[in-house]
């Protein structure tokens, strides 16, 4: 048994439930600070991080009686932010002091922002937290910290990904909680993607309860499809690069042209991550977006939803070497006039779906953008 004083975002006491995997009657709990501390935000990150600052007060939660299981989860999940355990002496309300172990961040790991408020911090951050909590503590047992680690980015992506399709209505009465029956919900893999099963029932056309169906789906992020397009010189830019699953699937020209495309990170709108593909894979700055429609890329397989644009731009140079090294990308343009790209698209010249989907938009709307 042991006691930790948590100042950060297991303060959020249904965060804090989620980890350990028992509800709050079940913790033996108080308020308490911690002396010449100070806790900030992390600049681009949805977390904080503690730091010795003298004569400043941390405040935090004291958990006592903490088992070993209880620890073992922590460690699951602060793993995933690269913290370690530390003694300290905290203060409570009454004046009585306890040593209590803290989570610190590796030092010089993260660049400290504005002070840190929980409360701001819920809301902005904390159904997304939430949610990719769920997901990583679905993995505890089954793979070490270090591997979910790896998998907290686009775990918090998937997360990210799913606040927006809750609010993705349009009219259907039907009502999941009354016409489907989940009866078992497995995470099978995880890594950039993960993989997810389930055995399911829903409600058929015919008001009756289907049978049990096993399926599963590659579960994946949000992302951003942007085609640009220069309505002054009535050209068009795509990108190339090479695409594993492609070579996967055996297809002799795993070199794709594509538009500009990539995936939406938590907090960014896809407006934002749209403008910000086209400067990484392209370096080029979008004027202006045209919205062209949002669909999921694949509902059979995969939870992938898809945010289509036309961005318009001046487009007067290709590159060579556009994308992130840090990301693996190696991306080349080209600029093709208007019609020989409609071209090659109605001579079947091109293998990416979205591609196709944004040009038949572009098709529909060129004479008004150049208008």
């Amino acid at each position: 048994m042991s006691d930790l004083f948590f100042y950060g975002t297991l303060r959020h006491m249904p965060l804090l439930e989620l980890v350990l995997g028992r509800p709050a009657s079940k913790l033996e709990f108080a308020q308490a600070t911690l002396n010449d501390h100070a806790v900030y935000s992390v600049k681009d990150q949805a977390f904080p991080m503690i730091v010795h600052e003298n004569a400043s007060i941390a405040k935090g939660l004291l958990v006592r009686g903490l088992t070993e299981e209880d620890h073992g989860r922590l460690t699951f999940y602060e793993g995933g932010f690269d913290y370690d355990l530390k003694a300290q002496t905290v203060d409570l309300s009454d004046g009585s002091k306890v040593q209590a172990l803290v989570f610190y961040p590796e030092p010089g790991l993260w660049t400290r922002a504005q002070l840190w408020s929980l409360q701001d911090w819920v809301d902005e951050w904390g159904a997304m937290t939430l949610l990719a909590a769920q997901d990583v503590m679905g993995y505890y047992g089954k793979i070490d910290a270090e591997q979910i680690a790896r998998s907290f980015p686009a775990i918090r992506m998937r997360a990210w990904a799913k606040l927006a399709a809750h609010q993705r209505m349009t009219g259907d009465a039907r009502e999941t909680a009354k016409d489907v029956i989940l009866h078992d919900h497995r995470r099978a893999y995880v890594n950039y993607f993960g993989m997810e099963e389930v055995a399911l029932q829903h409600r058929q056309y015919d008001g009756s309860m289907g049978n049990v169906l096993n399926r599963s789906s590659l579960m994946q992020g949000s992302a951003v499809i942007v085609l640009p397009y220069d309505p002054v010189r009535d050209t068009v830019l795509l990108v190339e690069q090479f695409r594993a699953p492609i070579f996967l699937a055996e297809d002799p020209e795993p070199w794709m042209w594509e538009p500009v495309a990539g995936m939406i990170d938590p907090g960014e709108t896809p407006e934002q991550a749209a403008r910000r593909e086209a400067e990484e894979e392209a370096q080029i700055f979008l004027d202006r977006l045209e919205f062209a429609g949002g669909a999921y890329s694949s509902s059979g397989s995969s939870t992938e939803y898809l945010y289509l644009y036309v961005g318009l731009a001046d487009l007067t140079k290709t590159i060579e070497s556009g994308g992130l090294a840090s990301e693996g990308e190696d991306i080349r343009t080209q600029i093709l006039p208007y019609q020989d790209f409609m071209d090659r698209v109605d001579c079947h010249g091109f293998k990416d779906l979205p591609l196709l989907a944004v040009a038949h938009w572009l098709a529909r709307h060129r004479e008004r953008l150049r208008g």
